[in-house]
């Protein structure tokens, strides 16, 4: 059902045809119009490992990227309920969009050229920027460009290692790991100087009890993270879910999801680039 967004066009717009993304769906006409997807279900993909953005408890998902995705997905026509929550590593974003194993995924999922090569984009709904977790009594490491010769972790697919290599410390020592609560573990096991990602997650992740007092955030962004939300390039409702991320926006319901899964973090976002403003939908 999934090939090419095909049940989410059936159940979010009248006419069941897939387009590009200047073809948009009209939220009134949807099948249902308020909550109800006319009986279909709506796969997201999220993270299930980063603590205040995509989180698994259970059968239970919570984060700043669950709350987004809720909000959009309600103003696509789909209930809660009608929500099937799928875990989207980041090395297989692409694979699961461009298969069909998701419909949309928000998972601090970067916009950038060549993701678009294979994907589409809609908003950002947030802008992070890279960041360094290190050992709480390290005082050596304090931004990118003290890293050469050390040994870093980051995740497998992301953006975020690769920039370290590339533009700041050709000598870093690599670790790959297939999500950051393992990067995290090495961190504090001694195996790696530090664990490379954006502030937000890092923020997430250190509020964390078992890692409290053992790991800190540096706190120096050298980057900046736009997190789209991921469609397969055939899609007709892009403009549809940039409309959704503007009224959160303007209705105070981003602010509220902000707050509430940064609590305790001490994680600001950045006021120059917060709330976002959209990309028109290419």
């Amino acid at each position: 059902m999934l090939a090419a967004l095909t049940a989410l066009t059936l159940a979010a717009c009248s006419s069941g045809d897939v387009g590009d993304d200047s073809t948009t769906t009209d939220p009134e006409q949807s099948a249902g119009g308020s909550g109800d997807g006319g009986g279909e279900t709506v796969k997201i993909g999220i993270k299930f490992d980063q603590p205040g953005l995509g989180f698994q408890d259970g059968s239970s998902y919570t984060g700043f990227d669950v709350d987004v995705a809720t909000y959009v997905a309600g103003e696509l026509g789909f209930s809660e309920d009608q929500i099937e929550w799928v875990e989207a590593p980041s090395a297989q974003r692409e694979t699961m969009l461009q298969t069909g194993q998701v419909d949309m995924i928000f998972a601090t999922y970067s916009i950038t050229d060549t993701r678009k090569e294979t994907v589409a984009f809609a908003g950002p709904y947030f802008v992070a920027g890279q960041d360094l977790l290190v050992a709480e009594d390290n005082t050596d490491i304090t931004g990118p460009e003290s890293l050469e010769g050390k040994n870093l972790c980051s995740v497998t697919g992301s953006t975020s290692a690769q920039r370290i290599k590339d533009e700041y410390a050709a000598g870093v020592q690599l670790l790959e790991r297939p999500g950051y609560a393992e990067c995290v573990t090495a961190l504090t096991a001694g195996q790696v100087d530090a664990v490379t990602t954006d502030d937000i997650i890092l923020a997430g992740l250190a509020a964390q009890p078992q890692n409290q007092g053992k790991v800190k955030v540096v706190g120096a962004p050298f980057s900046t993270e736009r997190y789209g939300v991921g469609l397969p390039q055939d899609n007709d409702v892009c403009e549809d879910v940039n409309a959704a991320i503007e009224k959160m926006i303007e209705d105070g319901s981003w602010e509220e999801f902000v707050s509430k899964n940064t609590e305790g973090t001490g994680y600001t976002p950045n006021a120059s680039e917060n709330p976002p403003t959209v990309d028109p939908c290419a």
